[in-house]
């Protein structure tokens, strides 16, 4: 696997090894040691799985410490816009983002390490969209981020007119009113 450094610390880009020919492919997704040596160090005890259509974002979604989660992202079906932002109070990359596309033909995965906030877009017709997990969900310390805060500037990909946000999404406050508690 290459594993790519981005310009905000702590999150990571993996390209597995793909081994393709006439049949299809074959990769690893996931071994814990060779992560581990890696430096991509979490132990994940949940994974998740979600389906859905052009236009959806989902996020920008969080957990308050101490249930915080990393997560490993990868597409299975499909391209999504995947976004992280730093919420880590004395980081020097704070409030900022990073975007990435991740498709089922790329194979790309992104670390999200704890104490971001994390949502996609929809750029395809629909995605399979595969998370791991190293905490599990905690329902009381769930947040969120407005993931059209003119404050962070994202640019989801898809125009206005056509984004399909949950009511739960449409209503999460702006990065400067949220609350978040990482150091």
């Amino acid at each position: 696997m290459e594993i790519k450094k981005t310009h905000i610390p702590g999150l990571v880009i993996i390209q597995p090894q793909i081994f393709a020919d006439d049949r299809g492919f074959f990769m690893e997704s996931y071994n814990e040691s060779r992560y581990f040596e890696n430096e991509v160090l979490p132990h994940f005890v949940q994974d998740n799985i979600s389906r859905s259509c052009y236009g959806t974002v989902r996020g920008l979604h969080y957990q308050l410490a101490p249930f915080s989660q990393s997560k490993l992202v990868q597409v299975l079906e499909g391209k999504v816009l995947d976004v992280a932002v730093d919420l880590r109070k004395k980081s020097p990359t704070f409030g900022q983002h990073y975007a990435i596309e991740l498709t089922a033909e790329n194979k790309i995965q992104f670390f999200i390490p704890q104490g971001f906030a994390h949502g996609f877009s929809v750029l395809s017709e629909t995605a399979l969209f595969m998370y791991k997990c190293d905490n599990y969900y905690n329902r009381e310390a769930e947040r969120g981020l407005a993931y059209n805060d003119p404050a962070l500037n994202i640019d989801w990909k898809i125009p206005t007119d056509k984004v399909i946000v949950s009511q739960k999404d449409n209503i999460l406050p702006i990065l400067k009113e949220a609350e978040h508690n990482f150091v």
